[in-house]
């Protein structure tokens, strides 16, 4: 098992949108199993009431994905960690596509993180895969392209723009 220490040696992310809590199995280069434990704790659910319906309490779309999206980062990284945003290689995500929520999520529950590369080219990978609680697929992502480019390239200004 590998914990929240060694993933923050390897991806940039910190509390609170970390959203990776441990990994179980990798395979660098070609796959990797990562879990988030959903709680009533997460910021997200901070201002709900006590008069919140039962189904207000199913976790984001935004925040499930994200947390798939960190674990396919994980993935295309692993060879080459880089927790420091500022230097070296920064992870950005250059689009997806073949989303699709199957089932919500809630408080208590464990997800499952599946990520595979498809395809890696030189700082570039297309990563698919999909994320499960209690064995039953909540999430699936047919296409995920995560590229890789030095921190110096992106802190230069555009051509005409002001300095």
């Amino acid at each position: 098992m590998i914990g929240v220490d060694r993933i923050k040696r390897i991806i940039p992310h910190r509390h609170p949108i970390l959203l990776v809590d441990r990994v179980s199995t990798v395979e660098p280069g070609r796959s990797l199993v990562a879990h988030k434990a959903v709680t009533a704790a997460e910021p997200c659910y901070q201002r709900l009431g006590d008069d919140t319906p039962a189904g207000g309490y199913a976790y984001p779309i935004s925040l499930l994905l994200e947390s798939w999206a960190q674990s396919a980062v994980l993935l295309a990284c692993w060879e080459q960690p880089n927790p420091d945003v500022l230097a070296g290689k920064v992870e950005l995500a250059a689009g997806i596509a073949g989303v699709r929520l199957l089932r919500p999520v809630y408080p208590g529950h464990t997800v499952e993180h599946r990520v595979e590369i498809v395809r890696s080219v030189d700082d570039a990978a297309v990563v698919a895969g999909g994320s499960l609680v209690d064995d039953q697929t909540v999430l699936e992502v047919k296409r995920f392209t995560v590229a890789l480019r030095d921190s110096d390239v992106l802190r230069r200004p555009s051509v005409g723009a002001s300095r």
